[in-house]
């Protein structure tokens, strides 16, 4: 089992910036990829970014390229997504999301951001 606690998420003024991190604990030796996903209200959860536990490789959804950072610390542990110029299409709650051999994933609760314009 893995767990997954988000923390950084809250309200902010378009175009400026959110930190938002992920801290995984228990088997996080299996964890392949770090990700994270949003829910915006009545939408599906969509992918934002994604990263290797070893810090080399991070993708993105097109609409966050050039404006999010995905990337690691704590041995792959602890991820961070930092969110610049936000738009109010980023508000939705973020999920953390660890993808283990066996494509097995464990999901955080999330955390909420709301941009206002």
């Amino acid at each position: 089992q893995v767990q997954l606690v988000e923390s950084g998420g809250g309200l902010v003024q378009a175009g400026g910036s959110l930190r938002l991190s992920c801290a995984a604990s228990g088997r996080t030796f299996g964890i392949n990829y770090m990700r994270w996903f949003r829910q915006a209200p009545g939408k599906e959860r969509e992918f934002v970014a994604r990263i290797m536990k070893t810090g080399r490789r991070a993708d993105y959804a097109d609409s966050v390229k050039g404006r999010f950072t995905i990337s690691t610390a704590n041995a792959g542990n602890t991820v961070y997504l930092q969110m610049t110029n936000l738009e109010s299409e980023d508000t939705a709650v973020y999920y953390c999301n660890a993808l283990v051999a066996g494509d097995v994933t464990y999901w955080g609760k999330g955390t909420q951001v709301t941009v206002s314009s």
